[in-house]
């Protein structure tokens, strides 16, 4: 067990400050507890000891795998980085349909088609969202998804919802999801320029909260701006508990991966802490890591627990809550086995899906990369 190698934090810490509401004074904690940040019991914890159990693979033989979007009738779709591919999978059979080229998109380094997620009114305008590098920027489109015409043509021109995103060869960030309130959030990178991410003029560094037409969402910490958290380097894992909590992902630099439990206005730190600190005004995380053991991408939330895909880490983490906090020491699994792992995604009934991420140009591709995995989870 790799537990041991992972140092728990508490989610106790400063709020906000610097000009948004819900500022305060940090509140140290003695390690793992079971209350959450306000000091409230918030029900029964998951489990300390969890187990991860590889049911099949579903299909194998993708390049670039970055985003995946269960469809509600049946099938994944999964969003390739360097071809600005959007396909789907039938999750039974394993085979693939091209639906088409997302126009626009310019990859160069960690940049590309990255992270896409379903309208909330997909059953009717069967709309998907797409976060993507152009030649200029980081956007956020919509296409229209026609299943009636052929392979390769079934998606519409990307109409573009968000724009101006910071982008570079590096820290694009690319993680987006609806969340319970029905509002489109995003997770952006400060794109190498560290400045960006306390500057709350700036996209970069950040956690945005828009509405599906891509206007700042109503309630946002500062009125009229999208910016709902800041202080990030590189967001790229969303998840809601069943309290309808954020939590989300952050690649640290040199010492310090994070896991975050995000409230609106809240400052994390970068560049100035990375990891837990004593730094008046930033929030600390719920649990961190040391970058060889994590550099984590895409998170889910499954009956209590954070499960989060780790690239140069090689691992699947285990994170159990009790409200905010983690309510005993983060587990590692398949450590090793199937190389990075970029995107974990809820599949119901105590399973994920679970995306590697060995043709990104850093790992170490072997027979079958890049594939999806189903996996039960406890």
């Amino acid at each position: 067990m790799l537990a041991a190698t992972a140092l728990l934090l508490t989610a106790g810490c400063s709020a906000g400050g610097q000009g948004f509401p819900g500022g305060g004074s940090t509140t140290p904690s003695g390690g793992a507890t079971a209350t959450a940040a306000s000091g409230r019991a918030t029900g029964s914890a998951p489990p300390a000891k969890g187990s991860v159990k590889v049911l099949r693979t579903v299909t194998e033989g993708l390049r670039t795998p970055w985003g995946l979007a269960p469809l509600p009738g049946g099938g994944l779709l999964v969003s390739s980085r360097d071809d600005g591919t959007i396909t789907r999978v039938d999750e039974r059979t394993g085979r693939r349909t091209e639906l088409g080229t997302v126009s626009g998109v310019a990859p160069e380094g960690e940049g590309g088609l990255l992270g896409i997620a379903l309208s909330p009114g997909f059953a009717s305008d069967h709309m998907i969202y797409a976060y993507f590098t152009s030649v200029s920027d980081n956007r956020i489109v919509r296409l229209l998804y026609d299943a009636g015409k052929p392979a390769g043509e079934q998606l519409g021109a990307p109409d573009t919802v968000f724009k101006g995103i910071p982008k570079g060869v590096i820290h694009n960030g690319g993680r987006i999801a609806f969340g319970p309130d029905r509002m489109l959030y995003a997770g952006t990178g400060e794109s190498g320029d560290r400045g960006l991410a306390q500057d709350r003029k700036s996209l970069g560094g950040k956690i945005l909260r828009l509405t599906p037409e891509g206007e700042p969402a109503p309630g946002n910490p500062l009125p009229g701006s999208p910016v709902y958290s800041y202080g990030h380097r590189n967001v790229q894992g969303l998840a809601w508990d069943s309290r309808q909590r954020l939590f989300a992902s952050e690649f640290g630099q040199d010492t310090w991966d994070e896991l975050n439990a995000i409230v609106p206005g809240g400052n994390y730190g970068w560049p100035d802490a990375e990891g837990r600190s004593s730094g008046a005004g930033f929030r600390d995380p719920v649990a961190q890591w040391h970058t060889d053991e994590a550099s984590p991408s895409g998170i889910a939330q499954v009956d209590g627990v954070i499960w989060m895909a780790g690239l140069k880490g090689e691992r699947l983490w285990r994170v159990p809550l009790r409200g905010t906090a983690a309510s005993a020491a983060p587990e590692a699994f398949l450590t090793g086995e199937y190389g990075r792992l970029r995107t974990v995604v809820p599949a119901g009934k105590g399973r994920v899906w679970l995306v590697t991420s060995n043709t990104d140009g850093r790992g170490s591709p072997k027979k079958g990369d890049d594939r999806v995995l189903e996996v039960a989870v406890r």
